[in-house]
C-alpha cells in the first residue's frame, strides 16, 4: 500500500493473538500503539507497543478502562483510535460510546446492533428476521420452558449462554453439549440459571468442523464495504465445540454473499465478522455467531494479503483506502499444541491418524498465531504463561491431596 500518515495513535483494549497482530502491523508502519488489558494480553509484550497500561490486580477491565480513558484522560491518549479485541471491551465501548467519542476516535457502529450481537439468542432472532438461515433454537426463561421442548428437540443440542464472556468466567467452558439425554438438558439449564447465567437450547448442526466458514468486512455509515474476505476452518479442538486450531485462507463466494446479505439487511456499521456452518441435511449455510471485532485469526487475514487493519486505520483518519484485489488461497494458521490434541482425539475415533494429520499440516504454507523472529516476546510470554498454568494445576492437586490426607488423620 502507498505511504500513509501514521500520526494518529491507537489504543488496543484487551485481546490476545488478534491484538498482537494489530500491534505488529500498525507498529511497523510507525503508528504509536498503546495496549491495555488483563494478564494474558500479549500485545503489551510486543516491541511494537510503545505504551502499556496493565489492569491492576483486583480491578475489572471495564472499571480500569473507564478510569483510564474517561476519568484520568491522559493527554498522550486523547485523540487516539480505540480498537476493541474481546467481548468485554466491546461491551465497554458500547456502554460508553458517547463519552468515548468526545475524546477519542471510535469506529462507526450502531450501539444497539453491537449489543444484540453480544447476545447469542438475539443474534439468531435478528438473522432469522432478515431471512438468514439459523439452526433451531429454543428460548429458556423458566424451568417450564425446558420441559415444554421435550418433544421438539433432536440431539445433540447445546445449552448455550446468551453472554459468552460471563459464562466462560463462571464455568471455564463456552457451552454445554448434551448428546442424547433430555434429563441432562434440564440439569445443565438449571445449573446455569442457578449461577445467574441466561441460556438457550440450540441444535448442533451436524457434520465435521471443516464445514465452518467466516466472512469479514467493514461497513461505513453510508453502507460502503471497505473489503470482503473469507476463510474456513480445517479443525477445532475439542471437536464440534472448541476453538479453531487450523484455519485456511480462501475465497468462498457463497459465504461472502450470505455475510453481505446479513450486514446489509440489518444496517450494520463498523467491523463485522460472521461465522456459518453448512448443514449437511439441507445443504444451507447457517449462522453460528457474529463478532464486531478483529478475530483470533487476524494474523492469517493480513499475512494472506488483506491488510484490513491498515485499511480501517486509513478510513478512520480520513485517508484514501487502497483496496486489495486478491489474497492468498494457500496460507493456513496453525495452533500446534491444540491441533496435536485434535489429532489425538480424532485418532481415537478412527477419523485421522498421525500420518494423515502430518500431511495436512505440511500440505500448504502456514503461520503461527504468536511466533515472530522480529518480535519474540509475545511468544515467550504466552509459553511461560501456559507452563505456569500447568504448574499451578499440579500444585493444586498436591494441595488437595494433602488436605484430604490431613482430614483422614
Amino acid at each position: 500500500m502507498t505511504k500513509i500518515d501514521t500520526s494518529t495513535p491507537v489504543i488496543l483494549l484487551g485481546g490476545r493473538e488478534n491484538a498482537v497482530a494489530v500491534a505488529r502491523n500498525l507498529g511497523r508502519l510507525g503508528v504509536h500503539v498503546t495496549a491495555t488489558g488483563l494478564p494474558g494480553c500479549r500485545s503489551m509484550d510486543s516491541k511494537y507497543t510503545r505504551q502499556t497500561f496493565p489492569v491492576p490486580e483486583g480491578n475489572t477491565a471495564p472499571y480500569y478502562w473507564r478510569k483510564l480513558l474517561l476519568e484520568d484522560q491522559l493527554e498522550t491518549l486523547k485523540g487516539s483510535i480505540i480498537f476493541a479485541f474481546c467481548d468485554e471491551s466491546l461491551a465497554f465501548m458500547e456502554a460508553n460510546h458517547k463519552a468515548l467519542s468526545e475524546h477519542y476516535r471510535v469506529e462507526e457502529f450502531v450501539p444497539e446492533l453491537r449489543r444484540t450481537m453480544l447476545d447469542k439468542q438475539a443474534t439468531l432472532a435478528l438473522a432469522r428476521k432478515v431471512d438468514v438461515p439459523t439452526p433451531n433454537y429454543w428460548e429458556i426463561k423458566s424451568d417450564l420452558d425446558v420441559l415444554n421442548i421435550r418433544e421438539e428437540i433432536k440431539f445433540p443440542v447445546m445449552v448455550k449462554p446468551l453472554d459468552s464472556y460471563a459464562f466462560i468466567h463462571e464455568f471455564g467452558t463456552k457451552l454445554f453439549i448434551v448428546e442424547d439425554s433430555f434429563e441432562e438438558v434440564v440439569e445443565k439449564v438449571a445449573l446455569a440459571r442457578s449461577r445467574g447465567q441466561d441460556v438457550m437450547v440450540v441444535e448442533m448442526i451436524p457434520g465435521p468442523d471443516d464445514l465452518l466458514s467466516s466472512y469479514y468486512t467493514y461497513r461505513t455509515t453510508d453502507g460502503v464495504c471497505l473489503f470482503d474476505y473469507t476463510k474456513s476452518v480445517i479443525r477445532r479442538w475439542p471437536m464440534n465445540k472448541g476453538g479453531g486450531c487450523f484455519h485456511q485462507s480462501e475465497w468462498l463466494p457463497e459465504t461472502a454473499e450470505l455475510g453481505r446479505l446479513l450486514f446489509e439487511s440489518i444496517g450494520w456499521q463498523g467491523m463485522g465478522n460472521v461465522e456459518f456452518k453448512r448443514d449437511t441435511r439441507d445443504g444451507k449455510l447457517k449462522i453460528i455467531e457474529v463478532n464486531a471485532r478483529f478475530t483470533a485469526a487476524h494474523r492469517l487475514v493480513t499475512e494472506a494479503g488483506a491488510p484490513i487493519d491498515e485499511m480501517i486505520y486509513c478510513h478512520l483518519t480520513g485517508q484514501p483506502v487502497q483496496e486489495f484485489r486478491t489474497y492468498s488461497q494457500k496460507l493456513r494458521l496453525w495452533y500446534p499444541d491444540r491441533d496435536f490434541m485434535a489429532m489425538r482425539e480424532q485418532s481415537k475415533l478412527g477419523i485421522m491418524g498421525p500420518l494423515s494429520w502430518a500431511k495436512t499440516v505440511l500440505g500448504q504454507p502456514f503461520i503461527l498465531p504468536y511466533f515472530s523472529v522480529r518480535d519474540p516476546m509475545p511468544t515467550l510470554a504466552e509459553a511461560w504463561g501456559n507452563v505456569s498454568k500447568v504448574f499451578s494445576k499440579v500444585a493444586n492437586v498436591f494441595k488437595a491431596q494433602g488436605r484430604h490426607a490431613d482430614s483422614r488423620r
